[in-house]
């Protein structure tokens, strides 16, 4: 396994048609994941249809067809790499779908790749994205202006300087210097600068797409934290025992350590440690485990459940007050609402004891002081009481395990990040 690359998880946001499935088909065309006679087979298609404005978007939507019929292409997950990495694109067609691959399970996206076009520039969805992924703890994040191919005249140096400026007051917003940000003009639908310059942009000295996701920093490990495993399932297994497994988010685990899981109050020696079926002597961040725990069985403990040191339990929550962005309610919220919080491996309905203040998304200064009711848009400090026992961080200390989704009639409502916990007793 020496040989494999670093692994980043990646999202690409932004306004609804700016470009962002064609961004992620053209990656994967001129990286050779995808083959150019499938390309050029739908573009047959399409014209047939009448969509001859042909765009890698209907592409991707049928390779997704396609597999489903038994033609082995793998774009569920897309997975790409480039000389230094390898990328697997969280795929956020819509936002609710975003929100909830970003902090659900096992993605948490490591950077993001803001899409905006530049004829249009900045719209509210652009918005609505860079803020989630800023609360959502995106650490690293690339602009790709795309569509400079459709600028008036094309490939415009000004509308590109133009939209630049409308992003870098945006990020000020939410508190990031444009310095830090890679901006990239490009034409994802005719391929200008993703993975090779191009002659229709002679005044862009910058770095291609591509280039852009290389120069793109590994996250630290965070091995410093305490240990934080949140188990995903319990295993029986013949000659070990009871097995529980699941991803490490914080800190190491070595054979020989005292642990407990909580809330269940489980807790012993750790005897063994497997990945991928080899014995291991110590886990870190990232690596999904399965191990034994001495005097654990397994009605003990269950999925959601946290294993940490005894030295430094997990925390279990009477109640904790959250920051919230409320993305999409088909009414409103008001103090009683009970939905279901899903954070780490834990799915708990939660009730929302008091809505304490109302904050403007743009400043982060606060609008409404104990404000009636919470509805789509609306960003907000609120008191939350689990329904039964649950583990939460502060996001300050394990963020890991600090941020969670607020999900109800089967879509994502809320998304937010714990600050301050009430620990039971």
């Amino acid at each position: 396994m020496a040989t494999e690359k670093p692994h980043l998880n990646l999202v690409f946001i932004g306004h609804v048609d700016h470009g962002k499935s064609t961004s992620v088909g053209r990656i994967l065309l001129d990286t050779g994941h995808v083959q150019q006679h499938l390309i050029d087979k739908f573009r047959k298609e399409a014209e047939a249809k009448g969509k001859g404005s042909f765009e890698f978007a209907w592409v991707m939507d049928n390779l997704k067809e396609e597999r489903e019929r038994g033609v082995t292409i793998d774009v569920a997950h897309k997975k790409f790499q480039t000389d230094k990495y390898y990328f697997t694109i969280i795929d956020a067609p819509g936002h609710r779908d975003f929100v909830k691959n970003m902090i659900t399970g096992t993605s948490q996206a490591d950077a993001a790749v803001l899409v905006v076009a530049a004829p249009e520039g900045v719209m509210a969805q652009t918005k609505e994205h860079l803020f989630l992924a800023k609360t959502l703890g995106v650490k690293q994040m690339i602009i790709n202006v795309n569509k400079m191919d459709a600028t008036q005249p094309k490939y415009s140096e000004e509308k590109f300087n133009a939209v630049k400026a409308e992003i870098t007051k945006l990020l000020a917003m939410v508190g990031t210097k444009a310095d830090d940000v890679q901006f990239v003009p490009t034409s994802a639908f005719v391929g200008d600068n993703v993975t090779k310059k191009s002659e229709n942009l002679p005044w862009w000295k910058g770095p291609t797409l591509v280039e852009c996701l290389n120069a793109l920093e590994m996250p630290q490990k965070p091995t410093q934290l305490p240990l934080r495993i949140p188990v995903q399932d319990v295993y029986s297994i013949t000659g070990i025992g009871t097995v529980p497994v699941g991803r490490v988010e914080t800190g190491v685990v070595k054979i020989g350590d005292k642990v407990t899981f909580a809330p269940s109050g489980a807790g012993g020696e750790v005897k063994s440690i497997e990945m991928h079926h080899e014995m291991m002597d110590k886990a870190e961040p990232g690596d999904n485990i399965g191990y034994n725990v001495r005097g654990v069985g397994k009605n003990d403990i269950r999925r959601g459940d946290v294993c940490g040191p005894i030295g430094a339990a997990p925390t279990v929550a009477k109640g904790f007050d959250a920051q919230i962005a409320v993305l999409s309610h088909p009414s409103v919220i008001t103090t009683g609402y009970t939905p279901v919080f899903h954070l780490h491996t834990a799915q708990v309905a939660c009730t929302f004891m008091e809505l304490s203040k109302k904050m403007d998304p743009k400043t982060g200064q606060v609008k409404e002081e104990n404000p009636q009711f919470l509805k789509t848009g609306d960003v907000a400090i609120v008191k939350i009481m689990p329904t039964r026992p649950l583990v939460i961080e502060k996001v300050k200390e394990i963020p890991q395990l600090g941020r969670f989704a607020i999900r109800d009639m089967g879509t994502t409502v809320a998304a937010g990040m714990c600050l301050n916990v009430e620990k039971k007793e």
